[in-house]
């Protein structure tokens, strides 16, 4: 008789690996496995040598924009510069998506609100990508260990 994979023996490998069921249902987890899949460390404390920030700047006629770049002393307008701070969410995934970091030397992100909802889009978006990948991976290793997928 041969092993079949089931969802549960998926699952607990995710789970292993940082991105199961577990993790999907605890935002702190689930943050917690993106961060250090990437080597990124988040914080809202101003670090004028972080490798990224996302920050609020106000404009001379008293508009709010938001800032996110990776060299605050360059800052490109086209670039850089956001009016809607719900574009922000779309810059931070790709920042980390792109990060050269590790666990033991985790690239340093500025964000001056690290409660704001576009930190929670960006690794929700990066959860979902990394679970799916992971997924496969994983459904690949039980097919190297001899399970066989359901018909």
């Amino acid at each position: 008789m041969s092993k079949l994979i089931t969802i549960e023996i998926v699952n607990e490998r995710l789970e292993a690996k940082g991105f199961g069921e577990k993790q999907r249902e605890d935002e702190n987890l689930a943050k917690k496995s993106v961060l250090d899949y990437y080597g990124v460390e988040l914080t809202g404390h101003y670090d004028s040598n972080a490798d990224f920030s996302v920050y609020e700047e106000s404009t001379v006629d008293g508009y709010s924009v938001w800032i996110a770049t990776h060299d605050t002393n360059q800052i490109s307008i086209c670039e850089d510069v956001h009016y809607y701070d719900s574009d922000l969410g779309d810059a931070l995934a790709e920042a980390i998506r792109f990060s050269n970091g590790d666990v033991d030397f985790p690239e340093t992100f500025y964000v001056e609100n690290e409660d704001a909802h576009y930190v929670d889009e960006a690794i929700e978006q990066l959860f979902v990508y990394l679970s799916e990948k992971i997924e496969v991976e994983v459904v690949d290793e039980l097919i190297n260990e001899g399970y066989e997928e359901k018909e």
